[in-house]
């Protein structure tokens, strides 16, 4: 496929893609966009981390993994951590309603009900996609870590 042809076909796919009702960022919007890295009480670390617990970019608002480490039950567990996520989306501007996307780590798949119990309708009559698996180990014997990304 020559170099005109290539051009022409990503113009179309660009313009199928409006088309079908996939949304596109404008250029001028992604090359305004900047990675910011919010930090607990607004203070960068020294040393540099292993990773940053929130990264803005754009409108969009990445949380790290949250967990419970303490003592308790999956339900405990994964009440904290929601309340966790609440708290740090809202002093980032964002709240529960505005999830896109929602992972959910759990350290046993016995777990699954239980965890659904506290999560059902904590994120508003829409909830966001979620993904939900058991792995192996959750750091600091966390029952439940969840992750999310939103919109400011």
């Amino acid at each position: 496929m020559s170099k005109s042809n290539r051009r022409g076909f990503l113009g179309k796919g660009a313009a199928v893609a409006v088309a079908a009702g996939i949304a596109t960022a404008p250029a001028e919007a992604q090359a305004t966009a900047t990675k910011k890295v919010l930090w607990p009480d607004g203070k960068k670390p020294e040393k540099t981390p292993l990773f940053s617990p929130a990264v803005t970019y754009g409108n969009l608002l990445f949380l790290s993994g949250i967990g419970a480490h303490f003592q308790g039950d999956i339900k405990s567990h994964t009440q904290h951590v929601l309340d966790e996520i609440q708290k740090h989306l809202e002093a980032a501007g964002s709240s529960m309603d505005k999830v896109l996307k929602c992972q959910v780590y759990l350290a046993d798949l016995k777990d699954y009900q239980g965890m659904n119990e506290v999560f059902q309708g904590r994120f508003g009559s829409e909830p966001p996609v979620r993904t939900t698996i058991a792995a192996a180990g959750v750091p600091g014997n966390s029952l439940v870590e969840i992750d999310v990304i939103a919109y400011i």
